[in-house]
């Protein structure tokens, strides 16, 4: 067993396991409009962690800075990526910076 924390949330965790049907359905879901979007994977990557900062969702953030950095995502890009919505957002998606570093930084 690893000594890492899973970087998916609790909450989904629970999610799927007390959902399953419905966690499916999701991931079906999920699926099927990464299949329709025109964005290459990496730059849906990294406009998916801009989306998580503008809703301040933390707990999302380790494991889709994982997927962009596997796709080939840079440290400077997944920052990029973050503060895009600063603009439009303000100062909360800075919320979300130390878990995206620590995140990048732990592989």
């Amino acid at each position: 067993m690893s000594d890492q924390p899973s970087l998916v949330s609790n909450a989904f965790q629970t999610f799927m396991r007390e959902a399953p049907q419905h966690a499916q359905a999701w991931g079906g879901m999920v699926q099927g409009l990464a299949k329709a979007s025109a964005l290459d994977k990496k730059t849906g990557a990294l406009a998916y962690l801009a989306v998580l900062a503008a809703l301040r969702l933390e707990n999302g953030i380790p494991f889709h800075v994982q997927a962009a950095r596997q796709l080939g995502a840079t440290r400077e890009e997944i920052v990029s990526a973050i503060l895009v919505g600063l603009p439009a957002a303000g100062h909360a998606v800075t919320q979300v910076m130390p878990a995206a570093i620590a995140a990048f930084d732990a592989s």
